[in-house]
């Protein structure tokens, strides 16, 4: 087992490592330059999140979807990870983040694009969509969406399942005194209540609980910002020279080279904000929308608030309270996050207990509607097949709550990371490959100024 995990250890770090970078962060550059930088329509987008689109055809409203993905996106990696990113590669790493998550809006715009452009309809009216829709009717490539849909149910068990509640678990263990067992037996039910409304109930949830927690999160490190105020120009020009420098970072920081904070800042703004892994699409798919790219500019407002904004407020968090506290471990992202926000006497530490179950709670919602979709994709056209299949994988899904709650899950974090960048592969290659058609649409709704337009192209699911 010892050896195993040592193997499976190694090929995560493979597979997150330069290659896995260069091709996310290079599908990034490359949208962002064919679309002509569609990050400069990012406040039309979050105008167009917050309006109700009730005559186009979807299951939810656009703000239910990028809730719903926002749900699955904004997790502990926004807190913890964005630590840990400092932690191993110094302040720059914060800049890196941010820079990918600029540049991740173009990516998560073709997503949500593809996604609508090929959706389809069941016989009982509602949406399906994703990447494996897009390689299916676009490409032509139906292996290629069954190897996706395969990995991503995987995948769901890892990061949007048994991490997610072993995190809770343990942070309410060690803070309240909670057994695992109740919460892992009170977690299981509390899902299983959500899920089993589908698509729809999921969306209602994180279209309440998304702001609060967001807003809860972000007034309380404004609040420590402001305490930390007196060294907050010093901490974005520490992030700033850092980011580009190849001598120590100063203030305390271990020294570290431009490659390590590009490296960690890097794969921390692509592991959070989702861009181009190949599962915001599938909500986005549900979305009422007149057309896809309507869709896509809401969509693209997910990396946003998820990296622009919450990680970038994290990564100074972190920064301003090291330069502030020297004697705060930053060695270790956990304990530089917990060290940061203790420092806002009993506030501090309820912000971040409610932060990480909040967030813990929502991505397990988000991931479970991705694999709940990725696992009726692979059912096929038979609808007796697709309930069984469904029934199956929510059962399945509410028992690994529970075990996720009581267990050790250090090797699980490792196959999570490999499955999700194995996911990532197949959506890329029908982004790249499908960016023409991605321009074609952009030019007809947006730079021809007929966003209002409807779209009639979605063709119905025929059961058998």
């Amino acid at each position: 087992m010892e050896n195993f995990s040592k193997l499976i250890e190694d090929l995560s770090s493979l597979l997150w490592g330069w290659p896995m970078i260069i091709l996310l962060l290079g599908t990034h550059i490359f949208l962002t330059i064919r679309l002509k930088f569609p990050q400069r329509y990012i406040f039309k987008a979050i105008g167009l999140s917050v309006k109700k689109d009730k005559e186009a055809s979807g299951d939810v409203s656009q703000f239910g979807a990028l809730a719903t993905a926002l749900a699955a996106t904004i997790g502990t990696g926004n807190i913890v990870g964005v630590a840990t990113a400092v932690a191993l590669g110094g302040p720059g790493a914060v800049l890196w983040c941010w820079l990918t998550g600029l540049l991740g809006i173009s990516t998560k715009y073709s997503e949500g694009l593809l996604a609508v452009k090929y959706r389809v309809k069941t016989s009982k009216g509602t949406m399906l969509g994703g990447p494996m829709y897009a390689l299916e009717r676009g490409l032509k490539m139906k292996w290629l969406a069954v190897i996706f849909c395969i990995f991503t149910a995987i995948a769901s068990f890892g990061i949007g399942n048994t991490v997610q509640a072993n995190s809770i678990s343990l942070l309410l263990e060690t803070s309240y005194n909670i057994p695992l067992s109740v919460t892992g037996i009170v977690l299981a039910i509390l899902v299983l209540l959500v899920v089993v409304f589908g698509v729809k109930g999921i969306s209602r949830v994180c279209t309440t609980l998304v702001p609060f927690m967001a807003i809860f999160y972000v007034l309380g490190s404004l609040v420590i910002l402001y305490l930390n105020r007196a060294y907050l120009g010093e901490a974005v020009s520490l992030i700033c020279s850092s980011a580009f420098s190849t001598k120590a970072a100063g203030g305390g920081f271990i020294g570290t080279s431009v490659m390590m904070a590009a490296r960690f800042g890097i794969a921390r703004g692509l592991f959070s904000n989702e861009s181009g892994l190949g599962s915001a699409p599938i909500v986005a798919a549900a979305a009422q929308t007149r057309n896809p790219v309507r869709q896509a500019l809401v969509s693209s407002t997910g990396t946003f608030w998820d990296t622009v904004v919450v990680c970038a407020i994290t990564g100074l968090v972190i920064v301003s309270s090291v330069l502030a506290y020297p004697e705060i471990d930053h060695t270790q992202g956990a304990a530089l996050t917990n060290a940061a926000f203790a420092k806002l006497p009993v506030v501090g530490p309820l912000i971040l207990s409610v932060g990480i179950v909040t967030f813990a709670f929502s991505t397990i919602l988000g991931w479970y509607y991705y694999g709940e979709k990725a696992i009726e994709y692979l059912a096929g056209n038979k609808r007796k097949r697709r309930v069984w299949f469904i029934s199956a994988y929510r059962i399945i899904w509410v028992i690994a709550i529970y075990i996720g709650s009581t267990m050790s899950l250090a090797i699980v974090w490792n196959l999570a990371d490999i499955m999700n960048a194995l996911m990532a592969i197949p959506n890329l290659i029908s982004l790249i490959l499908l960016s023409g058609v991605i321009v074609a649409e952009t030019r007809k709704y947006l730079w021809n100024k007929n966003l209002d337009e409807n779209s009639d192209e979605i063709i119905e699911l025929k059961d058998n």
